[in-house]
C-alpha cells in the first residue's frame, strides 16, 4: 500500500498536542519526550514572558505551535535585534521558519530564520 504524507496542518495539530511545549500562560508537567518539526515550518517567535505568558523573569526567545509555546535552545532573544523594540520579540509576535525538534518542552533549534514584520 503506497504511503501518503500527512497534510501539514494535521502535522502542526499533533505537534502542538504532542510536542509537550505547553499552553501560553500554564506550566506543563515534567515530561521525557522528543518531537521533531518538520523542517521550515513557520511559527510564531516572541518574548516567552512578555507576550506569551510563560513563566520565568527576564525575557527569553520562545516559539508558539498552533497555541503551545515553548521556550527555545539554540539561539538567543538578543540574536535577532533588540527585544524591546517597536517590533521586537517583547513587543511583538513575529513569524519565524525554524528546523528543530521539542525535547522535554523546550524547541532545540537546528535553524531559525526571523521573517520580515508584517505591517
Amino acid at each position: 500500500m503506497p504511503h501518503h504524507p500527512a497534510p501539514v496542518t494535521l502535522v502542526l495539530a499533533v505537534l502542538a498536542t504532542s510536542a509537550g511545549c505547553q499552553p501560553s500562560g500554564t506550566v506543563a508537567p515534567a515530561t521525557s519526550s522528543s518531537t521533531r518539526v518538520p523542517a521550515s515550518s513557520v511559527v510564531e517567535a516572541a518574548c516567552g514572558q512578555c507576550q506569551f505568558g510563560l513563566p520565568g523573569t527576564g525575557c527569553d526567545l520562545a516559539v508558539r505551535i498552533d497555541s503551545q509555546a515553548c521556550f527555545v535552545d539554540g539561539t538567543d532573544i538578543d540574536d535577532h535585534g533588540d527585544a524591546h523594540a517597536t517590533d521586537g520579540f517583547c513587543n511583538a509576535v513575529r513569524r519565524a521558519r525554524v528546523t528543530g525538534e521539542v525535547i522535554d518542552g523546550r524547541f532545540v533549534a537546528r535553524s531559525f530564520e526571523l521573517l520580515p514584520s508584517e505591517e
